[in-house]
C-alpha cells in the first residue's frame, strides 16, 4: 500500500502550547525517521504562533491537523532543519496554454464531479497539467499560489533515484548492481553484505523490517533516527528473503541510499541536486531538503519542499531522459527507462517510481502529493495537496480517476 495509514485515537491541545496525544498505526511513505529524531512542531491556533517540543514518541507533522497542515506544508523550514537548494538565474519556460475546463467532468464512485469538486473534496493547494511544454492548467488552493512551497514526502525518492542515476553517469558509482557495503563499510557483516544499490532503490533488499507504529518491537519505533547509529542497528538485522526477491517497503533503507550516495558523491543531497538537476535543468525557485539536524544529512527518502511549477519540471527532467536544455546529459541514456523498469519483487514498482500502467509512471508521497507522467502522451501532471489522512485506498482512487481523465481531456 502507498503512503502511511494513521489512525489516531485521541488529541489533547492545551493553553498555550498543544500537547498532541496520539496513539496510531501507520505505515510509513518517505518520512524517514523525522517521526523519531527530528524536531517536532506545535502551533496554536494563531498562525503566526509556534513551538518546539518533544516529537520522540510519534507524534509532530504525521498528526497534525488540518489547520496546521497548511501552516506547516509550506513553511517546513521555519520549524525544521533544512538545506537549501539553489536555483539558476535561467527557469525552464513553461509556456501558458490554457484549456477551459468549465465543463470538465469526471466519474468516481457513481459521481460525476467537477474541477472544483476535486479541487475542493481533495483539499488541492495546487494543480498543475503540461502537455508539451505548454501549461494547459494552472490552479492553486488553500492559500497557496505559484510562489508557494510545499512539502513533497516521499516524491523526494524518485528525486533520489534520478541522483543515482547522476552519480552513474558522472563515474562516482560504477553501477546499481555495486553492493552497497562497498560504500558502506560499517554494514559488512551482516544481512546486507550480498545486497546490491539496485535492491535498495526497488524496495527489496530481503532483509527484514516492520513498520508497525502499533508494535512498540517494530523496528519503527526502535531503530534509531540516522547517521552511524541507525548504520548500526540495520547491520545486525536478520535476513528474510534473497536479495531481489521480495518487496518491502523499509524506511530505513531510504537512509542507506542517502548514504550511499553522500559517500560516492562526497558531499550533501542538496547540493549535488541544485549543480546537477535543480540549475542546468531550469528550476525558476529556491528549495530546500529536510535534514536530520542543523548541518545534518538529508532524508533520502523524504522532504524536498519546493513549488508546484517546480515540481512539475521534475517530471518534464524525466520525460527528457536527463538532458538538459542545452543539450547536456546529466542521467545515463537509458536510465529512466531502467528506472521505471517492473521489478522483479513487484511488478509496481522500479527504482523509487511508482508503475501505473499503460507506461504511465509517477513519485507519490503521502497527504496526496504527487507527480504523474505520461510518456506517451508527454503529459506531466503535479499535485500538492492536504489529504485529511496520509493516504487510503478511497483516496488514491479517486485521485487515480481523476488524473486519467484529466489526461484524457487535455
Amino acid at each position: 500500500m502507498r503512503g502511511i495509514r494513521v489512525v489516531a485515537s485521541a488529541w489533547t491541545f492545551m493553553s498555550g502550547t498543544k500537547t498532541i496525544v496520539a496513539s496510531a498505526r501507520a505505515f510509513k511513505e518517505g518520512i524517514g525517521m523525522v517521526a523519531a529524531s527530528a524536531w517536532a512542531l506545535g502551533l496554536a491556533s494563531n498562525p503566526g504562533w509556534a513551538a518546539q517540543v518533544d516529537l520522540h514518541g510519534g507524534a509532530g507533522i504525521l498528526f497534525w491537523s488540518p489547520e496546521q497542515q497548511l501552516i506547516g506544508y509550506r513553511a517546513i523550514d521555519s520549524f525544521y532543519p533544512t538545506r537549501e537548494i539553489k536555483a539558476g538565474a535561467h527557469p525552464y519556460p513553461l509556456v501558458p496554454a490554457p484549456k477551459d475546463f468549465a465543463d470538465f467532468r469526471y466519474r468516481y464512485d457513481g459521481m460525476r464531479l467537477s474541477l472544483d469538486d476535486y479541487m475542493q473534496g481533495q483539499r488541492i493547494a495546487g494543480l498543475i497539467a503540461v502537455q508539451d511544454g505548454r501549461v494547459r492548467l494552472e490552479r492553486y488552493g488553500l492559500g497557496n499560489d505559484a510562489a508557494s512551497r510545499w512539502i513533497s514526502f516521499s516524491v523526494a525518492k524518485s528525486v533520489v533515484s534520478m541522483l543515482m542515476g547522476a552519480a552513474i553517469q558522472d563515474g562516482y558509482i560504477n553501477s546499481v548492481d555495486d553492493p552497497v557495503v562497498d560504500y558502506l563499510p560499517r554494514l559488512k557483516g551482516g544481512a546486507y553484505d550480498p545486497v546490491t544499490i539496485k535492491h535498495i532503490l526497488q524496495m527489496a533488499s530481503g532483509v527484514a523490517w516492520n513498520e508497525d507504529y502499533a508494535d512498540p518491537n517494530s523496528d519503527t519505533a526502535r531503530a534509531p533516527g540516522s547517521g552511524m547509529p541507525l548504520i548500526d542497528y540495520m547491520r545486525v538485522l536478520p535476513r528474510v528473503a534473497a536479495p531481489g526477491a521480495k518487496f518491502n517497503y523499509n524506511t530505513g533503507e531510504t537512509s542507506i541510499a542517502g548514504a550511499v550516495l553522500r559517500a560516492a558523491i562526497g558531499n550533501n543531497l542538496a547540493t549535488y541536486l541544485t549543480h546537477k538537476i535543480w540549475q542546468p535543468f531550469g528550476m525558476e525557485a529556491d528549495a530546500s531538503w529536510l535534514t536530520d539536524q542543523p548541518g545534518g544529512a538529508e532524508y533520502g527518502g523524504c522532504c524536498i519542499n519546493a513549488t508546484l511549477r517546480d515540481y512539475a519540471r521534475i517530471g518534464l527532467f524525466a520525460l527528457k531522459d536527463g538532458v538538459t536544455p542545452l543539450g547536456e546529459r546529466v542521467l545515463p541514456e537509458g536510465w529512466m527507462r531502467e528506472s521505471i523498469a517492473p521489478s522483479p519483487a513487484y511488478a509496481g514498482y522500479g527504482y523509487y517510481w511508482w508503475l501505473f500502467g499503460n507506461g504511465r509512471y509517477g513519485g507519490l508521497g503521502i497527504f496526496g502529493q504527487e507527480i504523474w507522467i505520461d510518456p506517451a502522451r508527454n503529459i506531466v501532471i503535479a499535485q500538492h495537496a492536504a489529504w485529511p489522512n496520509a493516504g487510503d485506498e478511497l483516496l488514491d482512487a479517486h485521485r487515480s480517476a481523476f488524473l486519467s481523465a484529466l489526461a484524457d481531456a487535455l
